[in-house]
């Protein structure tokens, strides 16, 4: 087994001021040697300022405050980069919100360090499963998990997934430059640039479980997002598909 090297764990917030310092102190509890960056989008309930001050107190710990909210994508993009000038080995995406436990991230690293060029933390594989989310809401997740692998032939069964870790070698493969997508279409589209340049990709099942604090970032403009820009790629992409298929 390899060794990792510099973990940066990225944590996108808006109006997570509850949730950050339980989260931040789960994350320096399971992986001690990580860093943790946190992304706030001028948050207007104080989170950025809550984010300064977890900073202040710990030299593992950095904030990139931006101007406004722009997305869940734009935010990982930014702290990807950031992370990536700071010479950072993998680099980890979070939700703030308590739904993916940092207890489990050591689980993504062994999976790195064991080869994978990608971790997700799935919800849909063996071993995987999601507590106190209305039926309603993993409904949509299992279908737009099913949409995704039908359209793209994607092996992945959670490739909406927000929990992940790449090698910094990954994402510098794939390329950010030309990523537009946010909320879970971002996913899509990371697991679906590093799936298509040949890289291994390994999910590792995790417990997700509803946030209690704070409202979801879920609207109808992120799944209307998601549905067109999967439609839109599977489409372009079904001919070169259908070419490999027919070469076997």
């Amino acid at each position: 087994m390899e060794t990792l090297g510099r973990v940066l764990v990225v944590v996108p917030t808006y109006n997570e001021r509850d949730n950050l310092p339980a989260i931040v102190e789960r994350v320096r509890a399971a992986v001690p040697g990580a860093h943790v960056l946190i992304a706030d989008d001028n948050s207007p309930d104080g989170t950025g300022e809550v984010a300064d001050r977890l900073a202040g107190d710990d030299d593992q710990v950095h904030v990139l405050h931006r101007p406004g909210k722009q997305g869940l994508g734009a935010a990982y993009i930014a702290g990807f980069r950031w992370g990536l000038g700071e010479g950072f080995d993998v680099l980890v995406e979070m939700d703030a919100d308590g739904s993916h436990q940092p207890e489990e991230l050591p689980k993504l690293l062994q999976a790195v360090a064991e080869g994978a060029d990608l971790a997700i933390g799935s919800r849909y594989v063996p071993g995987g499963r999601v507590v106190n989310w209305p039926q309603r809401r993993e409904l949509l997740s299992k279908g737009a998990n099913i949409y995704t692998r039908v359209m793209l032939g994607l092996p992945v069964r959670d490739a909406t997934a927000g929990f992940r870790a790449y090698r910094a070698a990954t994402l510098e493969k794939v390329g950010l430059a030309g990523v537009e997508s946010q909320g879970y279409c971002f996913q899509v589209d990371l697991t679906l640039r590093t799936s298509r340049h040949g890289l291994r990709v390994v999910e590792v099942p995790i417990t997700f479980v509803e946030r209690t604090v704070g409202k979801s970032k879920m609207s109808g403009k992120v799944m209307s997002e998601a549905l067109w820009r999967i439609g839109l790629w599977g489409v372009t992409g079904l001919p070169g598909r259908i070419k490999g298929a027919n070469r076997h």
